[in-house]
């Protein structure tokens, strides 16, 4: 769907992605029970059409439907789509930025593989992939989904002297890095950026931006986008009073590739599951150690020495961990198995161990 007329997309012009949210979603009674909606129900384009009178001028869009869904429905097969449509439309020189419309519930995970999988491309050819939402529904009284857009959109317009190309995530007025989003609340306005390392869109962070650049200069490469069909299968399991040695055997039957621990504290889990997981591990199936806590990093061998086959977070939550983990064995089982070859690991740390703000 477009917003304007195919010789604009002749034309420098900025691309917006509609994956649906709440951001096109409406409620059935807006002024009584705002928070009782139904998500993806409009389509980008109308969502673009309120915005138009107050455009800077020069600013040109064109809309592109992927998806309408309520995002806790987003699917790899979503994503795999996603991040194509990003990298291809990133190398038409005709498209200026990329902004993405999308449900806050997966917008942390859909963050950190636009992340992992398109900042260089973005950071090398100088352009913006922004990821915004809303926590309110489209016709809600104080809908915050047009500002966002917009806020969105002006960023993804904004001269390269004011921040490098990459991939980044707008709302109510801060922006971060794609990767540092992370719904923490389920309501406030700012959830999806409340606990990020984010700057004032207006007034440039330079200790942000400095770790912005860092993070850039740190991270090698793109990593490959999974085939829709051959997403590694990684499951969470969180650790929790009670836990039970069945819990982790029951996988030992499966084809899982991968387990993301959401456990207590420093990334501990109950000792019930320790043999267990020792097994899982010694059998081929990735483990990696998050923190159900909500805040904080989980550390290597810390609080007790890690087993073969285990890997720590850093500051990965376990939504992230897990398509982070997802990537780094398709990474991993791409490169084939040659002696100099990297380990699942290896390709895991690339985007779980990042530099922190100064």
């Amino acid at each position: 769907m477009s917003t304007k007329t195919t010789d604009t997309a002749n034309s420098p012009h900025i691309l917006i992605l509609g994956m649906g949210g709440t951001i096109a979603g409406l409620a059935s009674n807006p002024s009584g029970n705002p928070l009782q909606y139904e998500a993806g129900q409009l389509g980008v384009d109308v969502l673009l059409s309120h915005l138009k009178p107050g455009l800077p001028e020069g600013v040109q869009l064109i809309s592109r439907q992927l998806a309408n869904i309520n995002s806790r429905n987003l699917s790899e097969d979503l994503l795999t789509q996603l991040g194509n449509a990003v990298r291809e439309s990133l190398t038409n020189t005709q498209v200026s930025g990329i902004v993405i419309t999308h449900g806050t519930d997966t917008l942390e995970e859909t963050g950190v593989f636009l992340q992992a999988t398109c900042s260089k491309l973005a950071s090398t050819l100088g352009k913006r992939v922004v990821l915004t939402g809303a926590m309110l529904p489209a016709n809600a009284p104080s809908a915050d989904g047009p500002k966002n857009l917009m806020a969105a959109i002006l960023w993804a317009a904004t001269p390269l002297d004011n921040a490098p190309g990459g991939v980044y995530g707008v709302f109510a007025g801060q922006v971060c890095l794609a990767a540092d989003l992370a719904k923490r609340h389920s309501s406030a306005l700012h959830a999806p950026i409340q606990d990020s390392l984010s700057s004032p869109m207006h007034l440039v962070n330079p200790s942000w931006l400095s770790m912005v650049r860092e993070t850039l200069v740190t991270f090698p490469e793109d990593f490959p986008i999974p085939a829709a069909d051959a997403w590694p299968w990684v499951e969470i399991l969180t650790s929790h009073a009670g836990a039970r040695e069945v819990s982790i055997a029951h996988w030992l039957k499966t084809d899982v590739k991968g387990l993301v621990i959401a456990g207590s504290g420093l990334g501990g889990f109950h000792d019930a599951w320790k043999s267990a997981l020792r097994l899982v591990a010694q059998q081929g199936i990735a483990i990696v150690r998050t923190t159900r806590t909500g805040a904080g990093s989980v550390y290597p061998n810390i609080p007790e020495k890690d087993e073969p086959g285990f890997a720590a977070a850093g500051k990965l939550s376990s939504p992230k961990a897990r398509i982070a983990l997802q990537l780094a064995l398709n990474a991993a089982h791409l490169q084939g198995g040659s002696a100099k070859s990297l380990t699942w690991q290896d390709f895991f740390a690339r985007i779980a161990v990042l530099p922190e703000i100064r």
